[in-house]
C-alpha cells in the first residue's frame, strides 16, 4: 500500500477529517456592495480589461453525506463590468467539472450602476460540454447572468463536491478568464500525531509567487493572491496545471528527503508493493508457454503475450466492457495473476500485472515503471514527491534496453503507450537500484490520418462523392475513446458536425463508423458528402481548392505573439488523396501544384496535382509530417518560427486552380 493509501486510511480511521457541512462560504447572505467598486470606471490589475473579479473566495471543507466524506470547495466570486465585450463574457457563465465530480447550490444576481439588483433564478442554470481551445471536452455547469450592463457587478456563489474521497492532497487554482483584486482560500490544516512524528500540512506554489497562510478564526488559515493577471488559453499550449498559477497542498508520511535520497527509496518501495501481484505460479508459466507458441524472437513473443492480455482478459473498469455498475459490484478481486488468467477479467492493474508475470514467465525482466501525465503536468524530478508519478506500464528488458508496455490501455498498439506517457522519464522499480528512463516517443508514421476521397464537381460549383478516414496510433485511440461510449446516432450527429462546422453547405449521407471498439483496426469514417457551391464560378471560370480536407479550415496560429511555449501532443503524419471528376466540357486553365518543403528532419510537407491523360479527371495528393525530430514541446521564442512553417501550411493547403470552360460548352448554355 502507497503512503498515499495509508494516509487516507489513517485519516479516516480517525475522523479527522470531518469538519461541520453547516458552514458556508461567505454565509447565506450577499456581501454589501462598496459604493466605490460600482463606480469603478477601469481595471486595477491589467489595462484595458474588459471585466474584472473583485475578489474570489473558496471556502475548503470536508463533509459526509451518504456515500461517505467528500472534499467540498465553496466559491464566491464578485465580478465588474467595464465594457460591451465584458458585458458579452461575464452574461453567460460556465462552471466546468471533471468526472463524476459534482457542482451545486449555484445563486448569483447582477447589482446594476442605479443599484438595482436583479436575481438569478434557479430554473436558468443547466448543463452542457463545452470545448476548450485545447480540444479538451468538459462538462459544466451553465447560466445566463440576468441584467447584465457596462458598470454593473456580477456575483455568483457554488458548492463544488469533489468525489475523489478525501485526500492529502488538494489542487488549488489561482487564475480565471479574467484578472482578479484578490483570490483567498480559507483552509482548516490538519495535524496528525503518529507514534513517531507528526504530519503537517504543506503547500507548494507552481507557477507564481508563494503566498503565507495567516491563522484565522475557527481553526482555519488562509492565503491570499492580489492582482492575479488572467489566464488566456492558446492553441497547441501545454496543459493547464503547466501553464495556471495554482497551489498543492498535501500531508506525507515520508521523511523530507533530498531528491537524489526520495527516488531510489521511492523506486524500491513501488517494487516491494507490487512483487506479489506479477508472482508466478505453474498456471502462469503453462498459460505464457501456450501464448507464446512457435514465436521465436522476443518482439514475437512480448507480442503475443500483449495481444493476449489486451484481448482475452476483459477490463472491468472500461466502458466498453459492457459490464453494468451492478455487475462490477460483483466482479471479485484478483489476488494474484493466476486469478486474473483464470476468470478471464480484472482491473486495468490486474491486466496490466498479469503480462509483467507472463513476461517474467517467459524468461524476461519485468519491472513496474511508474510516470507522470504529461496531459496534466510536466514531470519535475527535483520534487520529492510521488504524487505526479500518478500512473504505471511495465517495463521489460529486452538486450540491453528497457521496453515499454500497457496492455490494459484497450486501443494503445503493441509498442506503443498512450501519448500522455511517452516522452517520460519512467522510475522504473527495483529491490536495489531503482532507475529513471526516457519512455520513447512514437515517430510520425505510427499516428495517421489516412484520407481519401473520390468526388465530381459540377458546372454550378458543387461537389459530391464517397470520403473515407482512416485513424491510426494515437489518432486512433483518441477517437475509439471519444466515441465508444456514445450511441451509434450520437456518433453519427458528432461526425455531421464536424464537418458542417468546415463547410456549413455540406450534406453528408450513407454514414458508416468502424472499428469503434476494435483494439486492433484503425477507426474508420466513411460517408456520401455533397458540397453545394464548393467552387466559385466567375463566368466561364470554376476556381477549385483541390485540398478537399483542408477546405474551410483556419490557421493554427492567428496572433502575432504568443505567451505560452507551444506543445503538439505526439508526432503525426497526413496522407491525403482526392480525385475530383471535372464537370463537361472544362479543362485546366491554371493547374500548378504549390511546392513542396521541408524543415530539417522536423517536418516534410509535399503536394503533387495531375490530370488524367483524358483531361477528365483530377488527381491531387497530399502528404505532410511533422514531429520527425522527435520533439513536440517548443519555447515561445520559436512561436514566429513555427507559425510560418504553418501558414506557408495553411497557404498552400487553400492553393487554387482554375478551370475554364470551353468555348464550344460556353455556346449550349
Amino acid at each position: 500500500m502507497t503512503s498515499r493509501s495509508l494516509f487516507s486510511v489513517f485519516l479516516f480511521a480517525l475522523g479527522l477529517f470531518i469538519a461541520t457541512a453547516s458552514v458556508r462560504a461567505g454565509g447565506d447572505d450577499w456581501r454589501p456592495v462598496d459604493p466605490a467598486h460600482l463606480a469603478m470606471k477601469t481595471s486595477v490589475v491589467e489595462r484595458d480589461a474588459d471585466a474584472e473579479a473583485i475578489f474570489w473566495e473558496v471556502r475548503v471543507l470536508d463533509e459526509l453525506d451518504g456515500n461517505g466524506p467528500r472534499t467540498v470547495l465553496r466559491h464566491y466570486v464578485r465580478i465588474k463590468v467595464f465594457t460591451e465585450r465584458g458585458k458579452e463574457s461575464q452574461s453567460k457563465i460556465d462552471i466546468p467539472y471533471l468526472g463524476d465530480n459534482r457542482i451545486t447550490d449555484i445563486a448569483g444576481r447582477t447589482i446594476k450602476p442605479d443599484g438595482t439588483i436583479v436575481e438569478l433564478k434557479k430554473d436558468a442554470v443547466f448543463d452542457r460540454t463545452i470545448v476548450k481551445v485545447s480540444g479538451l471536452k468538459v462538462k459544466a455547469k451553465t447560466f445566463a447572468m440576468p441584467g447584465v450592463e457596462p458598470g454593473a457587478i456580477v456575483e455568483y456563489r457554488w458548492r463544488e463536491v469533489r468525489n475523489d474521497h478525501i485526500s492529502n492532497y488538494l489542487r488549488l487554482n489561482f487564475q480565471r478568464d479574467i484578472p482578479v483584486q484578490s483570490v483567498k482560500y480559507y483552509i482548516k490544516p490538519l495535524k496528525i500525531d503518529l507514534s513517531y512524528k507528526t504530519v503537517g500540512m504543506t503547500a507548494r506554489t507552481f507557477h507564481g509567487e508563494p503566498t503565507p497562510f495567516v491563522k484565522e478564526k475557527d481553526g482555519f488559515h488562509s492565503t491570499t493572491m492580489t492582482n492575479v493577471p488572467a489566464f488566456r488559453e492558446e492553441p497547441r499550449m501545454p496543459p493547464e496545471f503547466e501553464s495556471r498559477t495554482w497551489m498543492l497542498i498535501f500531508y506525507s508520511l515520508d521523511e523530507v528527503l533530498p531528491p537524489d535520497k526520495f527516488w531510489p527509496k521511492h523506486g524500491k518501495r513501488v517494487y516491494e508493493a507490487n512483487k506479489e501481484s506479477m508472482k508466478v505460479n505453474d498456471e502462469v508459466k503453462k498459460a505464457a508457454a501456450s501464448i507464446i507458441g512457435d514465436a521465436s524472437t522476443p518482439e514475437q513473443k512480448l507480442e503475443r503475450l500483449f495481444e493476449f492480455c489486451r484481448l482475452k482478459i476483459k477490463n472491468v473498469n472500461d466502458d466498453a466492457s459492457g459490464l453494468s455498475a451492478e455487475d462490477r459490484k460483483k466482479v471479485k478481486e484478483n489476488k494474484v495473476p493466476s486469478d486474473t488468467l483464470k476468470r478471464g477479467m480484472g482491473t486495468g492493474t490486474d491486466i496490466d500485472m498479469l503480462f509483467a508475470a507472463l513476461a517474467t514467465a517467459a524468461g524476461f525482466e519485468a519491472r513496474v515503471a511508474t510516470l507522470a501525465d504529461r496531459g496534466d503536468t510536466f514531470f519535475d524530478p527535483t520534487f520529492p514527491d510521488s504524487y505526479f508519478m500518478s500512473t504505471f506500464d511495465i517495463a521489460v528488458r529486452v538486450g540491453d534496453e528497457w521496453r515499454f508496455y500497457d496492455p490494459a490501455s484497450r486501443y494503445v498498439p503493441f509498442g506503443m503507450l498512450r501519448w500522455q506517457e511517452e516522452g517520460q522519464y519512467a522510475l522504473i522499480s527495483d529491490p536495489k537500484e531503482p532507475a529513471f528512463v526516457k519512455t520513447p516517443l512514437s515517430p510520425p508514421n505510427k499516428s495517421v490520418k489516412k484520407r481519401s476521397a473520390t468526388l465530381r464537381l459540377s458546372e454550378d460549383g458543387s461537389l459530391e462523392g464517397d470520403v473515407r478516414i482512416e485513424y491510426t496510433g494515437h489518432f486512433g485511440v483518441e477517437q475509439k475513446e471519444y466515441n465508444d461510449d456514445d450511441t451509434a446516432e450520437e456518433r453519427e450527429q458528432t461526425l455531421r458536425d464536424l464537418i458542417k462546422e468546415q463547410m456549413s453547405t455540406a450534406e453528408v449521407s450513407n454514414i458508416r463508423i468502424e472499428n469503434v471498439d476494435d483494439p486492433q483496426k484503425p477507426f474508420v469514417h466513411s460517408f456520401h458528402i455533397r458540397v453545394q457551391g464548393y467552387a466559385q464560378r466567375t463566368g466561364k471560370r470554376l476556381f477549385l481548392q483541390p485540398a478537399f480536407f483542408h477546405k474551410g479550415i483556419g490557421p493554427i496560429f492567428t496572433t502575432s505573439e504568443r505567451k505560452h511555449p507551444i506543445y503538439f501532443h505526439f508526432p503525426w503524419m497526413e496522407e491525403d488523396h482526392v480525385t475530383i471528376e471535372l464537370p463537361e466540357g472544362y479543362a485546366l486553365d491554371n493547374a500548378d501544384s504549390p511546392d513542396s518543403f521541408a524543415v530539417q528532419t522536423m517536418s516534410k510537407y509535399d503536394v503533387r496535382i495531375a490530370v488524367t491523360k483524358d483531361g477528365r479527371t483530377l488527381d491531387y495528393k497530399r502528404n505532410f509530417f511533422f514531429g520527425g525530430s522527435t520533439v513536440v514541446l517548443f519555447p515561445n521564442t520559436s512561436y514566429s518560427s513555427l507559425k510560418r512553417v504553418f501558414d506557408e501550411i495553411h497557404q498552400r493547403d487553400n492553393h487554387t486552380i482554375t478551370l475554364k470552360q470551353s468555348a464550344a460548352a460556353a455556346s449550349q448554355d
